[in-house]
């Protein structure tokens, strides 16, 4: 797989710091909460259509289940989020896993105290890379705020607080984001009393830290199933739900793993859910994460992650589609 072209490499003025620093000058954004501009309808992905495989079973750097994963689209490399081993749900430990296309382990990163990992990006930096992802965990495990952390191989950093970090939407009190390499946004779910929350930015806002009001701004609609990632493209948010399976005693069957497109201009859910059977033959399939990239030949595509193999040996196995209507 090629990166796209067209993508300007551009140095944000990153922070760096070393294995175990605190990122305490981060600085603090906040945003408005009502849209400003409706974004030009695109073409969306037909989530009918079949999935083909990027890999299979690959290892990461622990031996937990992958949260997530976000592209580097011009380094052309894959970052995995998974649950550190030895840490709780609450404690909001997570291993950022470095991985070739081919999903070749290449490095990690631990993040203590960040989040949950449901959906985070990963934005080229020179030849580095700028992770932004939740962090300043809370009581349940889940980011309060957003942080810009440069990946930084066989380190271990630890989270800001949420009022040294950035928050774009104001009131909000748990954060995570997902990046649209191809229009260039970046879509944040938030909660608030109210329950979830989406917004979109433009891409330009998380890298000069200037967010304003966001393009669009919505309550998520009722989807049923359990949350495993979502990301964006154009004008159309993805959402993937479902569980593990099999379990002990439970037949195979098709399992639960659901994907749906929702018209960011509107609100409501534009295609599904649909059942995925991506990886269907695999042992302990539990859907974990979406992203987009966009190929050099100028294919877009979809990419579902699943969480895969034996207790104690969890494995990384992603999938993509890739037809547009």
């Amino acid at each position: 797989m090629n990166h796209p072209s067209g993508f300007p490499l551009t140095r944000r003025g990153l922070i760096r710091a070393g294995a175990g620093v605190s990122l305490a000058a981060l600085g603090l954004g906040v945003g408005a909460q009502t849209a400003s501009a409706a974004v030009a309808a695109t073409k969306r992905f037909d989530l009918t259509q079949p999935s083909h495989d990027l890999f299979r079973s690959k290892d990461t750097h622990g031996a937990r289940v992958q949260q997530s994963f976000a592209f580097d689209w011009v380094n052309k490399f894959l970052f995995v989020a998974t649950k550190r081993s030895g840490s709780t749900e609450a404690d909001g430990d997570l291993c950022i896993n470095k991985m070739d296309f081919a999903g070749n382990y290449i490095s990690y990163m631990h993040l203590n105290g960040f989040g949950h990992g449901v959906a985070f990006a990963a934005l080229p930096d020179g030849s580095g890379t700028e992770l932004w992802i939740e962090c300043a965990a809370n009581t349940k495990g889940f980011g309060t705020a957003l942080a810009p952390i440069p990946y930084m191989a066989n380190t271990t950093l630890g989270s800001p607080a949420a009022s040294a970090a950035y928050r774009p939407i104001s009131g909000a009190t748990e954060y995570t984001c997902s990046v649209d390499p191809v229009y260039q946004r970046m879509i944040v779910r938030y909660h608030t009393s109210d329950g979830k929350r989406i917004a979109v930015f433009p891409l330009s806002a998380f890298q000069t830290r200037n967010f304003g009001a966001p393009l669009v701004d919505f309550k998520q609609p009722a989807i049923p199933g359990t949350p495993q990632g979502y990301t964006l493209y154009g004008s159309y948010m993805y959402y993937l739900t479902g569980d593990a399976y099999p379990e002990p005693g439970v037949p195979v069957g098709d399992g639960n793993s659901y994907l749906t497109s929702v018209d960011i201009n509107t609100g409501t859910v534009t295609q599904g859910p649909v059942l995925t059977k991506a990886g269907s033959t695999l042992h302990h399939r539990e859907p974990e994460g979406l992203a987009v990239y966009r190929t050099d030949a100028g294919e877009s595509r979809l990419f579902l992650g699943f969480a895969t193999g034996v207790e104690g040996d969890r494995r990384s196995s992603i999938f993509y589609k890739n037809a547009l209507v």
